[in-house]
């Protein structure tokens, strides 16, 4: 299929505004994905994501792809399909996934993807053991600027500004040499030019969602920021940030900083896997940067192009937010619902974004299949937990 047919389906989809995109990528005949899948063989499907199935492939310049493919049963295939296209298309970025290319031939929607040999960052943190990997410091530092360096791309130097609202652990997925690339940033809606906020359905992961996005809906680029502390909280402890079974409107983790931080034990927080092995003050710029960036007001977040500067410039935040003094846990949940309510919502920084639309996780591109029940199992316990 031409670009041009190609961008012609897109109004007619959806009437999504992709005036000025181009399609930086190649295309693939079906023939040429089956060759590369040996037929969608089963020994080579990685899993089965909330769209479809994932399979490894081999191109023949021996370079290695996951290729999505779309489920024609889908009702909503072909809008998903082509707004991940023309978003990922227009988004290429070293701490980024890479798309290769498309096939759309016949009822078949497929995406190739580089592969990534490490699985996600949650796997190679706290994943059953066997699939677990030993991550230094200096490797887990690089893993931090890389996650900080792509989510500043998307939000302040892309030519489209996008919200992620699913930055995660198993959405950080690593390549052969563990650097660091955000996945699931397609299925995008896009925003109108003049929109400096977005008011939409909450799609992200218990845990990682913001106060603000979780009890509203309430939409701007420090939704990712406050996912990114988390992410950063889950790097430097080795431990998911998973809910509290006995107090069913804490994470474990995020609590378990701000009591620490509070008794001025900080370093206790450090992943006991890495001994005395670290960097003690890139270890206080990424626990402190965590904490600055989990604050419930979105205004009191910092930029991810200012989080680069401080890892990249091992500079520790030298002013935690007021609210910051008290911890989390002597805080109940309704106080913090009343908060946020009140909160002027002018005052919250706003810039025009598109978002993510992120109801699915990072297996569905790497789906192993033993991992991706474990997180779903899970996730769906906190769902649970949460709705009581």
């Amino acid at each position: 299929m031409k670009f041009g047919h190609l961008l012609t389906f897109f109004y007619i989809c959806d009437s999504i505004e992709l005036h000025g995109l181009e399609l930086n990528i190649g295309s693939f005949t079906l023939r040429q994905i089956k060759t590369a899948t040996n037929n969608f063989d089963v020994a080579n499907k990685i899993g089965e994501g909330g769209f479809g199935s994932v399979y490894k492939g081999v191109l023949p310049s021996g370079t290695l792809i996951a290729v999505k493919q779309l489920s024609s049963k889908s009702k909503q295939g072909n809008r998903e399909f082509l707004n991940e296209l023309g978003m990922i298309s227009a988004l290429q970025h070293p701490h980024l996934v890479k798309l290769y290319g498309y096939c759309i031939e016949g009822n078949q929607l497929l995406l190739a993807y580089e592969y990534m040999e490490n699985n996600s960052l949650a796997r190679a943190l706290f994943g059953p053991k066997e699939w677990q990997l030993e991550l230094d410091w200096p490797t887990r530092y690089r893993i931090c600027i890389g996650i900080a360096r792509g989510l500043a791309f998307l939000h302040e130097e892309s030519r489209l500004k996008i919200v992620h609202r699913d930055i995660k652990a198993t959405n950080v997925l690593l390549d052969k040499d563990l650097n660091a690339k955000i996945s699931d940033f397609g299925l995008a809606r896009l925003n109108e030019e003049d929109k400096t906020h977005i008011s939409t359905r909450v799609a992200g992961t218990y845990g990682y969602m913001a106060p603000e996005y979780a009890m509203r809906g309430y939409l701007t680029d420090k939704a990712d920021v406050y996912s990114y502390g988390i992410v950063l909280l889950e790097i430097v402890s080795g431990m998911a940030n998973v809910a509290d079974r006995e107090n069913e409107n804490q994470f474990v983790l995020l609590e378990r900083a701000f009591a620490l931080k509070a008794a001025g034990n900080l370093m206790d927080l450090v992943d006991p896997k890495l001994g005395s092995e670290y960097d003690i003050q890139e270890m206080m710029v990424v626990i402190s940067l965590a904490l600055v960036c989990t604050t419930i007001t979105p205004t009191d977040r910092p930029t991810m192009s200012s989080v680069v500067s401080m890892l990249e410039g091992r500079i520790v935040p030298e002013v935690y937010p007021a609210e910051q003094s008290d911890s989390i846990t002597e805080m109940d949940s309704d106080k913090r619902v009343k908060e946020l309510e009140d909160q002027n919502v002018n005052q919250i920084e706003e810039m025009p974004f598109a978002c993510t639309d992120s109801s699915t996780s990072a297996f569905d591109l790497y789906p192993d299949d033993g991992f991706s029940e474990y997180l779903q199992k899970r996730d769906s316990y906190i769902r649970k937990l949460l709705s009581k």
